[in-house]
């Protein structure tokens, strides 16, 4: 009769921990392909909460890669002035705004930058994120413990490396890309 316990519950562990992971897994359509993103709410819960309700809700639907460095970061998510369905789509001030939503306190963590990983996108004060966000090319460690990471590719990161490239100092895309959609899978 033991086994039979164990066996059960075993079983509802292993189905709870695979529902938990399906609940965390992001799916970012590309004009390129599909790319598959699992967010790490144990690590930045508030980032990923924030997230998953602007993904959800369709926010980041038709918002441009406004700044894109190549060898570095793809930056996107300003969902005021970087969105394309929006009537305040203005692409020079792409990158300035966020969400109406107060900004988040930095979730610094243990997950290093390294090629996939996303992490929020802030001004010089470490407590400004909001709903922008950028998804790394290449390694960039001089990011760890600085930007609150809380996410990474996991399927399709080829497509992101089509993402069109900006200037090479600023990042600035004439004719960006943009996300098509982007919701919990």
């Amino acid at each position: 009769m033991k086994k039979l316990i164990y066996l059960f519950i075993l079983f509802f562990s292993l189905l709870n921990n695979n529902i938990f992971a399906q609940n965390n897994l992001m799916i970012l359509k590309l004009t390129y392909g599909e790319v598959e993103i699992e967010l790490y709410p144990d690590k930045a819960p508030n980032h990923v909460k924030r997230f998953k309700e602007l993904a959800d809700s369709g926010k980041y639907n038709g918002v441009v890669f406004h700044r894109v460095i190549d060898g570095f970061m793809a930056q996107t998510g300003d969902v005021k002035f970087g969105n394309t369905n929006s009537p305040e789509f203005n692409l020079s001030l792409a990158g300035t705004g966020g969400s109406d939503l107060p900004n988040l306190k930095a979730e610094f963590t243990d997950i290093a930058h390294t090629r996939g990983v996303l992490s929020a996108a802030r001004s010089a004060d470490p407590d400004s994120a909001n709903s922008q966000f950028f998804i790394c090319f290449d390694s960039a460690p001089h990011l760890d413990r600085q930007y609150s990471a809380f996410g990474k590719v996991i399927k399709g990161m080829e497509f992101v490396d089509k993402i069109k490239r900006g200037d090479p100092n600023s990042g600035a895309v004439p004719n960006p890309d943009k996300i098509i959609s982007l919701k919990s899978k």
